[in-house]
């Protein structure tokens, strides 16, 4: 019988894990779908029940869900628990379990670079639910400090505490000087999704140096303002698109138990931009 995988968020027609993880069930000759489900902010509950009913076998959980969807899971991960949120659920005969593979996929391609983070120190736009995911990344590859910059303060208090408890070091900087402060950090991380208009860059990169790491979380457009702009500067880049390859390769390896064909996966991605 044919299992059926699913990703569940509102927008979802521009959704790449299709084509990913078809093109992965394909390349292992395994006999699964995968298709994109859009569930409306406010239809969670009602769109959980109509997935229980056809037995999907997993899903994914993109914007706006991955936070509410905790409410109804049988049985939560530990990454999962620590950053309140869930992008990952397998249904095993109606009892759902969530997983959070941000993580995982944000150190992914960290990790295919050998960057070693202990005692960096990561300048981080952004504080919203990637955002978390990052700093448990980071939190766990030991890091010295993450400064948080952000439009709202109240926002960003939210995640220095958060930071903290897990034993890292963390501060506060406004937006526009952020920029003026790149230059000191090992990690520039944009986990906003600005950037995904096109032409706009979350903070000023004239002090971004060829010894910074610029990591834009933003996939579309592969070359956002953020990193064409750092490349100028002889920055190492990390693009978007391998954290979405990371997550999902992840995702892919929870729902089947098999290592995820990283390169048939990354081919089928990258001739979608």
């Amino acid at each position: 019988m044919t299992k059926t995988y699913a990703v569940i968020g509102d927008p979802i027609d521009h959704s790449l894990s299709p084509a990913i993880h078809n093109a992965a069930f394909g390349f292992l000759g395994i006999d699964c779908t995968y298709i994109a489900y859009r569930i409306p902010k406010g239809e969670l509950a009602y769109g959980i029940e109509a997935l229980k009913k056809i037995q999907i076998s997993g899903f994914n959980v993109t914007i706006p869900h991955k936070v509410d969807m905790m409410k109804f899971l049988d049985e939560i991960d530990e990454n999962c628990k620590t950053i309140g949120a869930t992008n990952t659920v397998v249904n095993n005969n109606g009892s759902l379990k969530g997983y959070n593979t941000d993580m995982d996929g944000f150190l992914d391609p960290v990790k295919k670079r050998n960057i070693d983070c202990k005692d960096s120190d990561v300048l981080l736009v952004g504080a919203g639910g990637a955002a978390r995911a990052i700093v448990v990344g980071f939190a766990k590859e030991k890091v010295r400090k993450i400064t948080i910059a952000n439009r709202t303060k109240e926002r960003a208090d939210e995640l220095i505490k958060f930071a903290n408890s897990l034993g890292v070091q963390s501060d506060y900087s406004d937006l526009s000087n952020a920029g003026n402060i790149a230059g000191k950090y090992k990690f520039i991380v944009n986990a906003t999704s600005v950037g995904l208009k096109g032409n706009a860059c979350p903070i000023s990169t004239r002090s971004i140096t060829k010894d910074s790491i610029v990591y834009d979380i933003v996939y579309m457009p592969v070359e956002t303002e953020l990193i064409e702009q750092s490349k100028k500067q002889g920055a190492t880049i990390i693009y978007g698109w391998e954290m979405l390859l990371g997550q999902a390769m992840r995702s892919f390896g929870i729902w089947t138990g098999r290592e995820a064909p990283y390169q048939a996966m990354k081919l089928t991605l990258l001739g979608r931009f």
